[in-house]
């Protein structure tokens, strides 16, 4: 597999510009170490910035899920953090990919990921806990999209990845007539007329600890404190290491 290995105090040290939380108590446990899989869509390269976290994060990158899922990452990955658009899977990726979420290992699910194996029910109706309509079905139209949005996003109920989190203003894209199941826990939302609603949830899925987070297409939205505290905390509640 041809991972790109980063240790994150290299890049960005300065990282209270982008408003991180201080390092968890349990921080002796040493970096939380994710894969994070790309692949099948364009992205800035501001994207990679989001994991600059001193000491918390040691990552690698797999450029498609095709790298990702060849071998079992059992042992190897703590958190598997998606932002790849992937259609197709071989029976092997998947089993791979089916043995890590099932281990107790977390997954973050960022933006357009939510489109992956549209054709894999398990996959999104249990594991995401929703689908992103690339045609119509059962009578839905298709989902439709919208680029550079102001949007105002708020905090729903209590939960820990909303850890220093308010409401807050970000120009991103919008997605609107998904489906969502109604299992998923919702933790943040808009009122946005291009947007479904919900703009981040924690799933269903009782193997492991999975968030999808449908904000994150671009460089004003990876750039936005509000966006990287979620994502940041998003991995570490993810990977066990905030909240319960």
């Amino acid at each position: 597999m041809k991972l790109r290995s980063v240790t994150c105090w290299l890049v960005l040290l300065a990282t209270g510009a982008y408003g991180w939380a201080t390092p968890p108590e349990d921080a002796e446990q040493g970096p939380l170490h994710l894969l994070v899989v790309t692949g099948g869509h364009d992205y800035p390269t501001s994207f990679y910035t989001l994991f600059e976290s001193p000491g918390e994060f040691q990552w690698d990158h797999a450029p498609s899920n095709h790298e990702a899922f060849r071998s079992d990452l059992r042992g190897k990955y703590e958190v598997l953090v998606l932002y790849d658009s992937s259609r197709e899977i071989s029976e092997g990726e998947k089993r791979n990919l089916t043995d890590f979420v099932r281990s107790g290992a977390g997954m973050v699910v960022l933006h357009h990921a939510i489109l992956d194996y549209p054709d894999w029910e398990w996959w999104w109706r249990d594991v995401v806990g929703g689908k992103y309509l690339l045609k119509p079905e059962n009578g839905k139209p298709g989902s439709t999209y919208l680029h550079d949005q102001e949007i105002s996003v708020e905090p729903v109920g209590k939960h820990p990845i909303l850890t220093g989190l308010g409401p807050m203003r970000i120009n991103d894209e919008t997605y609107k007539g998904m489906w969502i199941s109604p299992k998923v826990q919702v933790i943040l939302k808009t009122n946005h007329p291009t947007s479904d609603g919900p703009v981040a949830w924690v799933s269903p899925f009782k193997d492991s600890r999975v968030v999808y987070i449908q904000l994150g297409h671009g460089e004003l939205a990876h750039r936005n404190a509000g966006y990287r505290r979620l994502v940041h905390n998003a991995i570490l509640w993810a990977g066990n290491r905030l909240g319960p």
